[in-house]
């Protein structure tokens, strides 16, 4: 008997038992994720597979392909927890709190009169989640949702000074060091140079080494223990302002990524 007829015989189309399926299968893949996300994380696949009432080999699955698309993240311990796109999602539906992302990345550009980017952490590379226009006409070519590189951008740089050594030569291992502009880091001495120099004031620079032109300063958004999550930049045209000028504004900078960290 064919599909057709045995829906036919059963009162319903073929559509309304796929539709039947993929609910039960999005029902599943919600809690597995409400489970990700609930205070105390990252959390174990047992402790997922508990709080969600899904079969651990379903649960394993799904997390699997949660990690892939970037909704979920996996620890070095094999803890899942929140992932940069389920990040982005809720900074994009940020509401007009006082504290709220939108508020502080606007006081920041305000103060600043520069372009302001929010960027998550994934793996090798960020994402820009939020871009908030400087005063001037002529803007860098970010936009919200592009990924770049860690070792030549100022968040990520300030990401890379607060990840464990080990991490970091895993990320140059994985990723490389490319050259971008003539200003690019590209050996590991430099780059690991570099990190201390962002450890000991507190913010990165990228002056011209992810694309000429543009200068920024950046530091990490740290979640509890000190993990980075993401980072703020705040972004110039050379031309626009020295690197001592573009530097006068870290202190607004570092108070609006402590703001931010218990929003991300």
């Amino acid at each position: 008997m064919s599909t057709e007829e045995t829906a036919a015989g059963s009162g319903e189309s073929p559509r309304a038992g796929r539709t039947s399926a993929a609910g039960s299968a999005l029902e599943k893949s919600m809690r597995v994720l409400e489970a990700v996300a609930a205070p105390g994380g990252p959390h174990r696949l047992t402790d997922v597979t508990a709080a969600a009432a899904v079969p651990k080999s379903s649960t394993f699955r799904i997390l699997a392909s949660l990690a892939e698309q970037g909704f979920v993240r996996v620890d070095a311990d094999s803890r899942y927890g929140v992932g940069p796109r389920l990040r982005g999602l809720s900074a994009l539906v940020d509401g007009g709190e006082p504290a709220s992302i939108g508020r502080i990345l606007g006081d920041l550009q305000r103060a600043t009169g520069q372009t302001v980017h929010l960027a998550l952490h994934s793996g090798e590379t960020i994402t820009y989640i939020r871009k908030l226009e400087g005063d001037q006409s002529v803007q860098a070519a970010s936009r919200i949702g592009m990924r770049m590189p860690l070792h030549s951008t100022a968040i990520g740089k300030s990401i890379l000074a607060h990840l464990p050594e080990g991490e970091v030569r895993a990320v140059v291992r994985a990723a490389g060091l490319p050259r971008r502009t003539p200003q690019t880091l590209t050996t590991a001495r430099q780059l690991h140079a570099e990190l201390a120099a962002v450890r000991t004031r507190g913010f990165a620079v990228d002056d011209e080494e992810n694309e000429a032109g543009i200068r920024c300063i950046g530091a990490a958004v740290l979640a509890s223990g000190g993990r980075p999550v993401g980072g703020v930049s705040v972004t110039t045209v050379t031309f626009l302002a020295t690197r001592e000028e573009l530097e006068s504004h870290a202190p607004a900078l570092r108070a609006a990524t402590r703001a931010l960290a218990p929003l991300l």
